[in-house]
């Protein structure tokens, strides 16, 4: 396995242990910390491998970090419909 690959996969095992932890901010702080880490993760995995295997990975994390996401969409819904 190549060094982006786990590289991405460590960060989805820390991701879960982090998600195993109590919080007192519902995990915000942590989601993040894992995006600011993730983004690059993807961009390097996606320049080793090509588009495919980074959206592939991408899918990957943001299924860890669904609640950022659902909220970020729902936040552009509410921008753009004005």
């Amino acid at each position: 396995m190549s060094l982006s690959l786990t590289i991405a996969a460590i960060w989805a095992l820390v991701a879960n242990v982090l998600a195993m932890t109590p919080s007192k901010d519902h995990h915000w702080r942590n989601a993040y910390a894992l995006i600011a880490i993730g983004i690059p993760i993807v961009g390097y995995v996606t320049w080793q491998h090509g588009p495919w295997v980074g959206l592939l990975v991408l899918a990957a994390g943001v299924s860890v970090l669904r609640w950022p996401v659902i909220y970020l969409g729902r936040w552009i819904k509410r921008r753009t419909l004005r």
